[in-house]
């Protein structure tokens, strides 16, 4: 179902319960994302998400940023016990040991690979000749394409990675487009 916002376009009906999730709707969630850093962030994020509202992450997101070295691998790769304290003390970003040590070790398998982030990814992008998803129930939470990309990063050492996390990062960026049928940013 979608609803129509004040500017009279009909979104998906999540991007109408707060402004912040509106901004997202419109300007980033499922349009293509492209290189390390960008794609290495929302991995992040999503797993950040993990047990938690999205719109919490999206509002610690330049916080996120700037205690993640702008999510360079190469620069959090680097980062030790020292930085860990540093994030765990940040009230700007959700603070979580696992989560902040599995953002290191992501940043150590991302450099680790044996070809781009960016192409390991997308690789496991699904066909885009799938019907648009009518209501939010017809969305998948994981998909069989989420579930072998969670397994080859598992392999690949990443962690908090699983299959309902692979598969809203492939709606993050743009791999899948499950904006509803009637949704005019589909």
């Amino acid at each position: 179902m979608t609803v129509v916002g004040l500017d009279g376009l009909p979104r998906c009906a999540w991007a109408g319960s707060a402004p912040d999730y509106l901004a997202y709707h419109d300007d980033e969630w499922g349009r293509p994302v492209h290189g390390t850093a960008p794609l290495f962030e929302r991995l992040c994020l999503e797993a950040f998400q993990s047990g938690l509202s999205w719109l919490t992450i999206l509002r610690k997101r330049a916080a996120f940023r700037a205690a993640f070295a702008e999510f360079d691998p190469a620069r959090v790769a680097r980062f030790d016990e020292q930085d860990v304290r540093r994030l765990l003390a940040d009230a700007g970003i959700v603070r979580n040991r696992a989560k902040v040590e599995a953002v290191i070790a992501n940043a150590a398998a991302v450099l680790a690979l044996d070809r781009d982030l960016d192409e390991l990814l997308w690789s496991f992008a699904p066909s885009r000749d799938r019907p648009a998803p009518v209501t939010g129930p017809d969305v998948p939470a994981l998909t069989a394409e989420s579930t072998a990309l969670a397994t080859e990063l598992k392999r690949n050492g990443f962690r908090f990675v699983g299959p309902t996390t692979a598969y809203a990062l492939m709606q993050a960026t743009g791999m899948v487009n499950d904006h509803l049928a009637g949704c005019a940013f589909r």
